[in-house]
């Protein structure tokens, strides 16, 4: 299996099928846990995401570990790091995920797969709240399907994850509760999807550019700010 383009479901879980032949390989046999968050725990969980372009997850024996991802990358043909731990490094990673996580699948008798629930979900990507991302068009989503499967969130449960996960709402922006508000209030979700898809895609194009640009406005605690100023120029020029 060469896997040329984004991660599905069903290519994922050859690539987890056969790191848990290397891990056990590597390993003799111990087990091992890994937690899949964000893009990956989407896939796995909802139909409204059928790709992405790299897994995000939380494991155990690292070492080891990222010996049997690599050795599935080059066995796939993968880039370096389609699997890796960097999102730990980010404001949305908690350790607290472990105990907020639900088990997914057991490969090889070695590997046991957890993924993130809904609501907890939804917490990581409020607190990440990349503009330039799919960050809030998943929660939309993910909103959207759980009311479809009778299991609906409330602010209540969100509230009560955010809190679990990182104590209080200090680091969702404000804009990501102004949206999140608007999203549960939201009559036409299916139609709100797509609108937020539009604006991460154009806001992402705007983000590459300033990139290219060597832009030194850009900042890492600024950039969704920046980036919605200046599509907000933009509109204004379009406009006259």
């Amino acid at each position: 299996m060469y896997i040329n383009g984004p991660f599905t479901k069903e290519n994922l879980e050859g690539c987890l099928k056969e790191l848990a032949k290397e891990y056990k390989k590597r390993g003799r046999g111990t087990p091992a846990e890994m937690i899949l968050v964000g893009g990956a725990s989407i896939l796995i969980n909802y139909e409204f995401r059928n790709a992405s372009y790299d897994i995000d997850a939380s494991y155990e024996s690292p070492a080891i570990m990222k010996e049997a991802i690599n050795a599935v990358g080059d066995k796939f043909g993968l880039p370096n790091g389609w699997l890796n731990d960097d999102f730990k490094k980010t404001i949305s990673y908690t350790p607290k995920i472990v105990q907020y996580s639900e088990y997914y699948k057991t490969f090889s008798n070695v590997l046991k797969i957890r993924t993130i629930r809904a609501e907890y979900l939804v917490a990581m990507k409020l607190v990440s709240g990349r503009q330039y991302k799919n960050d809030l068009s998943d929660v939309t989503g993910i909103v959207y399907e759980q009311q479809l499967a009778g299991n609906p969130l409330t602010y209540e449960m969100i509230d009560k994850a955010i809190c679990n996960l990182y104590g209080n709402w200090d680091n969702v922006s404000n804009y990501a509760r102004e949206l999140l508000i608007k999203i549960l209030a939201c009559e036409d979700l299916q139609a709100l999807f797509i609108e937020l898809s539009e604006y991460e895609k154009e806001a992402k194009e705007v983000l590459s550019e300033m990139i290219k640009k060597n832009s030194t406005v850009v900042k890492q605690d600024n950039i969704n700010d920046v980036i919605a100023e200046t599509l907000e120029k933009k509109r204004q020029r379009e406009e006259q």
